[in-house]
């Protein structure tokens, strides 16, 4: 709050601000996660709601000093850069190595064919924040405990640089788990 002067850090709107973890990143890190409002959290989330004009506002905000702001600010360019007008503010921005790795380790950006896709024992697509289903007990190693079939693991993390894993918690332990053995 103190660091965004209590305003959305991508729009400068004042209402509805919650604390937005910028993926893959930590809650717990001050530095990965940004102020935003409600509208921009909700089109950032959700790509079909996206709606261009709003983001002329990254005309501005992409020259925050925060890292966070600015990873932000390059995926939903590049995400809107059909449009034209985010093209030249892409052209504009700088990033360094790391936090253009950053930008680009949610796949944002990319052509829809060399997106990595996690896909379950169905052909679903997985998606962060998904609840899914074990298919199989599988033995935890080092946890001393087996996962049931039937077990629902929520709020589901994808491993970004591996579509055959994603991460949850079960009986409160934090395991990384194969998408063969789970299912939607």
């Amino acid at each position: 709050m103190a660091r965004s002067g209590q305003i959305c850090e991508l729009c400068s709107s004042i209402e509805n601000l919650a604390v937005f973890t910028v993926e893959p990143g930590n809650s717990t890190n001050p530095d990965q996660n940004i102020l935003v409002c409600s509208t921009c959290e909700e089109q950032i989330v959700s790509p079909e709601k996206t709606q261009s004009n709003h983001w002329r506002c990254l005309n501005e905000s992409m020259w925050s000093e925060v890292p966070a702001v600015q990873v932000v600010a390059w995926r939903m360019l590049s995400r809107l850069k059909s449009e034209g007008w985010p093209q030249d503010l892409l052209d504009m921005l700088y990033l360094d190595d790391d936090n253009l790795s950053w930008a680009k380790a949610t796949g944002e950006g990319r052509d829809q064919e060399d997106v990595v896709k996690h896909i379950d024992s169905n052909g679903t697509v997985l998606e962060n924040g998904d609840t899914v289903v074990l298919i199989k007990d599988l033995e935890v190693k080092g946890a001393n405990f087996t996962a049931k079939r039937g077990t629902s693991v929520r709020n589901i993390r994808l491993v970004h640089d591996n579509p055959e894993q994603i991460e949850g918690k079960i009986n409160g332990q934090g395991i990384v788990i194969l998408t063969q053995y789970v299912k939607k």
